[in-house]
């Protein structure tokens, strides 16, 4: 190994052992700092971030709508008036006939 490689392995292992012992110091800081740090991470690619910019393109952009349609009841179903036992409709007429 060159000496300039042996130096950049002293330096990696030194910068892991000063990332090991701030972890077991810190725990709990450097696990809410990560999970918000991949937040920002998240978000910025959701939104476009790895997009390939063309500059001479329309930008097309996709927008999402919510219809909401009145709740109408159901119409009732029609009415049956039973006389002296046989079925009649509304009108009073024979339901059979």
């Amino acid at each position: 190994m060159q000496s300039f490689e042996i130096k950049a392995l002293e330096l990696e292992a030194s910068a892991l052992d000063s990332l090991r012992g701030f972890i077991h110091e810190h725990a709990l800081c450097f696990l809410i700092g990560v999970i918000y740090l991949l937040l920002a991470l998240l978000l910025w690619v959701l939104c476009g971030g790895l997009r390939r910019k063309f500059p001479n393109q329309p930008h097309l952009r996709a927008r999402i709508g919510i219809v909401i349609q009145p709740n109408t009841p159901p119409s009732p179903p029609p009415l049956i008036i039973f006389h002296e036992g046989v079925p009649l409709d509304c009108d009073g007429n024979d339901f059979w006939e």
